[in-house]
């Protein structure tokens, strides 16, 4: 069995609400086992006898059987509970600095990372602190700024919609349990 995290894109906001309760019952329903979803935000936690090599089909079993049953255009990134640690525990900057929001930008492929990174290179750093991970933008901007600095515009942007999720250090911590 492999442990996997799918983190849905835009779950419980923007007018798209979801249940816990009733987001677990599509997972249950695709046959996972040990389904336990975290938070509010989109985080569902599951076991599958699919290897990681299987992702691709995974990942759009998933976004289908979400659409189907809730009636949105649901996207999310897939990645094993292993590769969600390790880009926990790779965040480059202080986490414990309360002044800067310690985010981790989950890409659906490397391209996507480093269309990202490359376009923060152009960006002030000290307002938009970026590096990359395996799989991720790591992002640590100014508490209250996040959306309006340059690379969180960016981030907005329709394109990246279906390419990107994120979520706090703090978040992951509970997600990883």
């Amino acid at each position: 069995m492999t442990a996997w995290i799918a983190l849905l894109r835009g779950v419980n906001v923007g007018g798209i609400t979801i249940r816990n309760a009733d987001l677990a019952a599509v997972f249950v329903d695709l046959g996972f086992a040990e389904v336990r979803t975290v938070l509010a935000s989109g985080n569902v936690a599951f076991d599958t006898d699919a290897a990681a090599s299987a992702r691709a089909q995974l990942k759009t079993s998933i976004e289908k059987a979400l659409r189907s049953r809730f009636g949105y255009d649901a996207w999310i990134v897939l990645v094993t509970a292993s590769e969600l640690l390790a880009a926990a525990d790779g965040f480059p900057f202080d986490e414990s600095d309360a002044s800067r929001q310690p985010w981790v930008v989950f890409c659906v492929d490397d391209e996507t990372r480093d269309e990202l990174v490359t376009a923060a290179r152009t960006m002030d750093a000290s307002a938009d602190p970026i590096a990359a991970g395996p799989g991720v933008v790591y992002w640590n901007p100014v508490k209250g700024t996040t959306v309006d600095t340059p690379f969180g515009k960016l981030l907005g942007r329709a394109a990246y919609k279906p390419r990107t999720t994120n979520r706090n250090l703090r978040t992951l911590r509970k997600v990883i349990g």
